[in-house]
């Protein structure tokens, strides 16, 4: 039987409630998400049950015969979303800009980020997307990009729709963009999600909410910057995106 969303809402506040209580506790705060996290289905059929499997040898061996990248695979428009056909289009434009910073606040220069997401009608360009909403031909809904000197990166694109999912009855995921964060080699790749200020749907939404600790869980949320907006263009987003430590920004290992 399908749950609908108020059992699902129930089981997410019973997980939360338990998860406050171990911290009054004296429990540590705990910055990623469990695995298999009830509400979030799926997780229950694809989370690792084993653990991690050691790399024998020279670790490095694994990231030189894997794939490389470099500045001359980016090039200068393709952080632009709204500029990658020729016509323009749909939704409202939106300007997303932030640092990329190592557990000691030090930005990190040089690295690689990619962003892919729904468009503004809450539909990706992809084949497996069955939800009837209309596909934008001018916006396929992907973008990268190296983070500068400062560790700054910056997208301008749409801000996208709210999609539904078919975890349980009626259920919707907020607006939000997909970013990918890679090291020196495609291995330490990261993923995680940006979301946008005060959606309605935060509180229905297992992914999310998942990230039980409320600190970590804020830190997925953008901030809007006025400065960041661009006259008569855009609206600016700031979103910093943390490696690790204490106040590291959630990632998706393991899902």
């Amino acid at each position: 039987m399908t749950p609908s969303q108020s059992d699902i809402d129930t089981e997410i506040d019973q997980l939360q409630s338990a998860y406050d209580a171990a911290l009054a506790a004296g429990a540590p705060a705990r910055h990623h998400p469990p695995r298999d996290y009830p509400p979030y289905r799926s997780s229950l059929l694809r989370h690792p049950e084993q653990p991690l499997v050691a790399v024998s040898g020279d670790p490095e061996a694994v990231e030189l015969s894997g794939p490389v990248f470099g500045p001359t695979d980016v090039t200068e428009t393709d952080n632009d979303l709204t500029a990658q056909h020729r016509g323009e289009p749909l939704g409202e434009r939106i300007t997303v800009s932030g640092r990329l910073l190592d557990r000691d606040g030090r930005r990190v220069r040089g690295q690689l980020i990619e962003v892919w997401q729904a468009n503004a009608s809450g539909r990706y360009a992809h084949l497996r997307d069955r939800h009837p909403a209309p596909l934008d031909p001018n916006f396929t809904g992907v973008g990268r990009t190296l983070t500068d000197d400062e560790g700054r990166y910056t997208f301008t694109t749409i801000k996208p729709g709210a999609y539904p999912w078919r975890n349980h009855a009626n259920a919707w995921r907020p607006a939000h963009i997909h970013f990918s964060v890679f090291g020196t080699a495609f291995t330490q790749r990261l993923v995680t999600q940006m979301y946008f200020p005060n959606d309605p749907l935060f509180p229905h939404d297992p992914i999310l909410r998942s990230v039980t600790d409320r600190a970590a869980r804020e830190r997925l949320v953008a901030t809007y910057r006025h400065e960041l907006s661009r006259p008569e263009f855009s609206l600016g987003y700031e979103w910093d995106i943390v490696l690790d430590g204490p106040s590291a920004t959630w990632t998706e290992e393991g899902r």
